[in-house]
């Protein structure tokens, strides 16, 4: 349900961590945290957009790189606030397409699809610029976000399954036309439903190039992944580094 914390309220953040919990691998952590470090470079300041519990922040943090995090949700930051160092990572509370933050930094960045959650273009493209706004000259603008992958989409249907298990349905439906997709979430849990559904705006990677360029930065690198592997046509997924021009 919808509150002031957006979509990722107290019934979503009580259970993140454990539901995500894939993403919170260290094989999956580590490599992330060794490219935005890098990216930081010696002294540098890192913001990350859509925080969260502090998947990728904390041990950013733990690298020596001095990190800030922009969330709209409240429990998810107390979730953050209550792990080893958290409360030492300061937070805004607010909308990264919008919120400031002082001072610069060296890198920004967007992880796990969070782009996604700014469901227009107009706040997709709002979000690059306040990246860009927070930026020292030469830094960088990093997204990691899923390719649109509406080869999945059967003839003539919306809907396409992404987890079915004991005790879990998970489905996304699509509305091509607009550029959306909802994620739908059904559980049973001692004996009891439970019923979540999460809004999206897919976004293709040029589509992202372009919002760079309006932002005044221009695309570094992209990736297949963390690790570095080329993108190609057959990628699924991107991390894609774009840059602040320098004065």
């Amino acid at each position: 349900m919808l509150d002031e914390d957006g979509y990722f309220g107290e019934s979503v953040a009580a259970s993140y961590d454990e539901s995500s919990a894939e993403m919170f691998d260290p094989r999956v952590v580590e490599p992330a945290v060794d490219l935005l470090a890098e990216l930081a470079g010696d002294g540098g300041r890192a913001l990350e957009f859509g925080i969260g519990t502090g998947r990728i922040a904390l041990p950013l943090a733990a690298r020596g790189v001095a990190v800030h995090g922009i969330d709209m949700s409240r429990a998810m930051v107390d979730r953050l606030r209550a792990k080893p160092g958290g409360n030492g990572i300061g937070v805004t509370i607010g909308d990264f397409a919008t919120a400031r933050v002082e001072g610069t930094f060296s890198v920004a960045y967007l992880v796990y699809n969070t782009i996604m959650n700014l469901t227009s273009q107009d706040a997709q493209v709002d979000c690059f610029r306040n990246a860009a706004r927070h930026l020292e000259p030469g830094g960088s603008f990093l997204v990691e976000v899923d390719v649109p992958d509406l080869r999945r989409l059967p003839p003539g249907q919306n809907a396409v399954p992404f987890r079915v298990d004991e005790g879990r349905l998970g489905f996304d439906l699509y509305d091509v036309a607009g550029q959306l997709v909802s994620s739908h979430h059904v559980s049973v849990r001692d004996g009891r439903g439970e019923y979540q559904a999460f809004p999206f705006r897919y976004v293709w990677p040029a589509e992202l190039d372009l919002m760079a360029r309006l932002a005044g930065m221009r695309l570094r690198a992209r990736w297949d992944g963390w690790t570095r592997e080329p993108f190609t046509s057959e990628s699924r997924q991107h991390v894609s580094v774009w840059e602040k021009a320098a004065d």
